[in-house]
């Protein structure tokens, strides 16, 4: 019952829909019926346009996501702490975090063309930097005591990296990384909307572009529907490793 209150929301929301589209109150070249856009999502599968499309999307989004949190967690753990580090890399993050990601676009395809590099580069780009944050925060906050504790029983500092500093940012650097997952699918479909010649951004412009509508809010609805599952799924995950703290 529960489960059933939470989503009743959209399940209003999708006979909102519905019932406008085909009372004629929203236009349908504007809001095409709900139901032909889950007519003209099966048509998709079918023809395969959708899954390969999507695999190719998902292939850039997880390949510059896993870079991003490997490299943002290694990189804000060291930044919190060894100071050198901090000096060094901070100004660069505090100075590109609040730019808008989009922006690095033009220079990704400048930099690797229309292919898989440029968005991969362009999501790792984006996503490493709240990741970053995200670790740093976690690692400075560590208890000292726990660190005293360790170091008082004979722990070298790699050792205390590893077993206190690491465990104790765990929550802030997942927090980021449930962050970067959102970001990832926002320049994943902004990138190829603007450069691509497959994926799903590249399917809902060109079926924008050719007045298939009910196509391309499905294809929109797609992408909005693996951003909700890929969070349910990472918040599961989260629990499970945040699971010794309770």
């Amino acid at each position: 019952m529960t489960i059933f209150l939470r989503y009743l929301p959209l399940l209003i929301l999708a006979l909102v829909w519905e019932i406008g589209a085909r009372s004629g109150i929203v236009s349908t070249l504007a809001l095409p019926p709900l139901s032909a856009v889950v007519a003209a999502w099966i048509d998709l599968v079918k023809d395969g346009e959708l899954v390969a499309n999507g695999a190719a999307s998902l292939w850039r989004a997880g390949a510059g996501l896993m870079l991003a949190i490997v490299i943002g967690a290694a990189l804000g753990i060291f930044m919190a702490w060894w100071r050198p580090v901090n000096v060094l890399i901070g100004p660069l993050v505090e100075m590109f975090y609040p730019m808008p990601k989009s922006a690095l676009i033009p220079v990704t395809v400048l930099w690797l063309g229309f292919g898989n590099g440029s968005k991969i580069l362009l999501i790792f780009l984006g996503c490493m930097l709240p990741v970053t944050i995200g670790a740093f925060n976690g690692a400075r906050s560590s208890e000292q005591a726990l660190v005293w504790s360790a170091r008082s029983m004979g722990a070298n500092r790699l050792r205390m990296l590893w077993d206190v500093v690491v465990p104790s940012a765990l929550p802030e650097l997942l927090n980021g990384v449930r962050t970067a997952l959102a970001l990832s699918f926002i320049l994943l479909v902004s990138s190829e909307l603007i450069a691509a010649q497959h994926g799903l951004g590249y399917l809902i412009g060109f079926l924008g572009a050719s007045g298939s509508y009910d196509a391309m809010f499905a294809v929109v609805l797609t992408v909005a529907l693996l951003g909700f599952f890929a969070d349910r799924i990472y918040l599961l995950l989260a629990r499970r490793m945040l699971r010794w703290q309770a």
